[in-house]
């Protein structure tokens, strides 16, 4: 067995020659029958799943949207991660490609201006039953796997509910005023902008907020580029639930029920309560796994996955992302 220091220097060794890429199985129903999206590549002449390398600063998640948008013409939001392929280069490197589901829309689909080009020269929409005998790399195939069976459970179409940390704010000993009004530092401005594109990757269109200055700020970029109201609230407040007046089933019940994209910014001591909400609204029994997504660092977020169609499956997933700000 080897050594604690041994084993660590082998998974550094191995990181620093990782290549991180993002992708998505693009999904649509067509007369009721689910297709999927398939592209074939003109250089490397083979059937795949859209997919690209991370750009830098960038986050997975925006990587995934933005290279789908730039082989495809078609922008999707993400739904279900669903799973993460690894293999190696001819460089020896590894190469490391997260997955998520997508569905695209008619609107999207309508929007999309896309011609055949020296990267793609076609897409194809098929039945997962030929995508099995068509896509060219067993790695596909595993991730395929996982996207049948989110088909087969009848929770396919999703929608996030996100816990989001407050960005990185003035510490309580350098500041004189109410805590409730503590702004955020220089870093934690960077980092209220650089999540944005996260967020907006999963479709994020609901905003809801503590109103204590350091989280009204950190939605303030996103709130921005969406061009949406924040909706302030003293509920998921750090002063409401230091002194027992919270109300996080209340805030937490209106956007399960309302089955659309929201995200709830709030603080470090808060977010469990907020995690555990959501367990309890949709029937999930509490696990570990609410503890985890719940200690976030500054301006990291846990995407909590629901059943559009299916209310009664509970939380379907979970996933977090750290920004690198």
């Amino acid at each position: 067995m080897s050594s604690p220091s041994t084993a660590q220097a082998a998974r550094s060794k191995w990181t620093d020659k990782a290549v991180y890429a993002a992708g998505a199985v693009v999904w649509r129903l067509i007369d009721g029958k689910l297709r999927i999206l398939l592209i074939h590549r003109t250089k490397y002449r083979d059937i795949t799943l859209p997919k690209g390398k991370v750009d830098p600063g960038e986050m997975l998640a925006e990587t995934a949207v933005r290279e789908v948008h730039e082989e495809t013409g078609i922008r999707v939001s993400l739904g279900v991660p669903v799973g993460v392929s690894r293999y190696h280069l001819p460089s020896k490197k590894q190469k490391v490609v997260h997955y998520w589901a997508a569905e695209a829309t008619a609107d999207a689909i309508r929007a999309s201006t896309f011609v055949p080009n020296r990267e793609i020269a076609a897409l194809e929409w098929v039945s997962i039953k030929k995508a099995r005998a068509r896509l060219s790399y067993p790695v596909d195939l595993e991730i395929l796997d996982f996207f049948a069976n989110l088909v087969d459970d009848g929770v396919l179409r999703t929608f996030p509910v996100i816990a989001l940390r407050h960005a990185k704010a003035l510490s309580r000993s350098d500041w004189d005023g109410a805590d409730a009004a503590r702004p955020l530092t220089e870093r934690g401005q960077h980092q209220a902008s650089s999540i944005v594109g996260p967020l907006r990757a999963f479709g994020v269109r609901k905003i809801v907020t503590s109103d204590a200055v350091r989280c009204v700020q950190t939605v303030a970029p996103l709130a921005a580029a969406l061009d949406r109201k924040k909706v302030k609230t003293e509920a998921i407040s750090q002063d409401a639930w230091e002194e027992g007046r919270d109300d996080l089933r209340s805030v937490v019940g209106r956007r399960v029920r309302s089955g659309k994209p929201a995200v709830l910014c709030s603080h470090g001591p808060v977010l469990p309560g907020i995690l555990t909400e959501l367990a309890l609204a949709t029937g999930t029994i509490r696990g570990s796994y609410v503890s985890s997504a719940a200690a976030l660092e500054p301006a990291a977020f846990s995407v909590v996955h629901l059943s559009a169609t299916n209310p009664g499956s509970g939380i379907i997933a979970i996933e977090t992302h750290i920004p690198k700000v």
